[in-house]
């Protein structure tokens, strides 16, 4: 009886021990799960699976790796001549990525940060408390603070633009599908396996505004819509718009929405800007196709950012060799496309419009295949920022999908 008394006893001890020991250690635990690993994702978010699958990856983000500062977000009153990087919200919830490019803005001449707020795939990168894009789990939590972020940027006297895509979005086509462009037949219309939003819908409008007003709200400076158009093709000549289609053109809705988005956001003092196919500069017929009116969207806009990549151009334009792809000829490309800009706003008759602002070639589009196309290095980068310059422009933002620079392309900072 005297040992089984003594061994009921030495358990009740282990048991006691066991407990106080789980105790003490259970913060340690619940620290080494939650932490972040090398590119800054959450241990425990790495291995659970999202409720269900989407376009993006997992839910990773920007946390609590850093201290927010108390930067004061009047810093920006007025804008910076800007000399930006378009940068993914996948690269600014890398620790490591993110650093290297605020890096590059303290070390260069880039003083501008664009980034996703709405991508391509319709997803929102930070939780915005939007109860529209909450119904239909738009948001994709890259930037899990995204008042760290910001205080990030300010910190580092980086001018914050938010990217919203604007009418490209199968996310929400699908999910909310009043709003998406359809079919004769009712059905989804869709252009390479994608949907879009419809421009001729009001509440599509709003749905779009309400994304850039909560940007404009944690301290985006500049609210930039891309994708505010039409697809480029004849397809859409069989879709369905609605009763208001038959009484405006693509290039009038589309100015119509334009004038609606700087009503909207101008109580929260914000510059607003939209990317235009540079194209529309010298052809109707591509104005009219996607409804970007350059000069109707310049004498609204704060700025108007022509995309006047050399590789999206074909052969023998402003003056180079018709048998020679423009990709060959950076300089010869920005310096003709942004002289055609400038004789453009000539019919402007000297009334107030948009800052030019083009966006520039960062990457190597190897797809056209040789011997269409070169290597984007530091010289043909420079090259097209000359061509800039010697337009008689002052700004302008560099484009690559994975945002990646290469600093010798840019000056130092001084």
């Amino acid at each position: 009886m005297a040992y089984r008394k003594r061994q009921r006893n030495t358990r009740k001890y282990w048991f006691l021990i066991l407990l106080i020991v789980l105790i003490i250690c259970a913060p340690f635990v619940y620290k080494y799960l939650t932490n972040k690993d090398g590119d800054g994702n959450n241990f425990i978010s790495s291995i659970i699976k999202p409720d269900e699958p989407t376009v993006e990856t997992l839910e990773v983000g920007f946390n609590d790796y850093l201290e927010s500062p108390g930067v004061s977000y009047n810093l920006y009153s007025e804008a910076p001549k800007v000399k930006g990087l378009y940068v993914n919200a996948s690269a600014v919830s890398s620790k490591e990525r993110f650093n290297t490019l605020i890096d590059i803005a303290n070390t260069t001449e880039v003083n501008a940060f664009v980034i996703d707020v709405k991508n391509d795939s319709g997803r929102i990168t930070f939780d915005m408390d939007n109860p529209q894009s909450d119904e239909i789990n738009a948001e994709v939590k890259y930037m899990r603070d995204i008042n760290v972020v910001m205080d990030r940027l300010y910190e580092n006297d980086i001018y914050p633009i938010a990217r919203i895509v604007a009418f490209k979005d199968p996310w929400s086509s699908k999910k909310i599908t009043d709003l998406a462009i359809k079919n004769k037949d009712g059905s989804l219309w869709m252009y390479d396996k994608v949907s879009w939003l419809n421009p001729y819908n009001k509440d599509t409008w709003d749905y779009v505004l309400n994304v850039a007003k909560k940007a404009a709200e944690v301290g985006f400076k500049e609210i930039q819509f891309d994708y505010i158009r039409f697809e480029a093709t004849r397809s859409l000549n069989n879709a369905d718009f609605g009763e208001d289609a038959e009484n405006k053109t693509r290039m009038e809705v589309i100015s119509e929405f334009v004038e609606y988005a700087m009503k909207e956001l101008e109580p929260y003092n914000v510059k607003v800007s939209a990317d235009v196919f540079g194209t529309i500069i010298t052809s109707k017929v591509d104005a009219k196709a996607i409804g970007q009116d350059y000069l109707a969207m310049a004498e609204k806009l704060d700025v108007i950012c022509p995309m006047v990549y050399p590789s999206h151009y074909g052969k023998g334009f402003f003056g180079i060799p018709r048998d020679k792809h423009s990709d060959l000829y950076p300089y010869e490309t920005i310096l003709g496309s942004m002289t055609a800009s400038n004789e453009k706003y000539k019919e402007l008759n000297g009334k107030k419009a948009a800052i030019v602002r083009p966006w520039l070639q960062a990457f190597t589009a190897s797809y056209l295949r040789k011997p269409n196309y070169k290597s984007y290095g530091p010289e043909e980068i420079r090259a097209q920022i000359q061509g800039t310059y010697d337009a008689g422009l002052e700004e302008w933002i560099l484009w690559h999908a994975g945002s990646k620079y290469n600093k010798d392309a840019l000056l130092k900072a001084q």
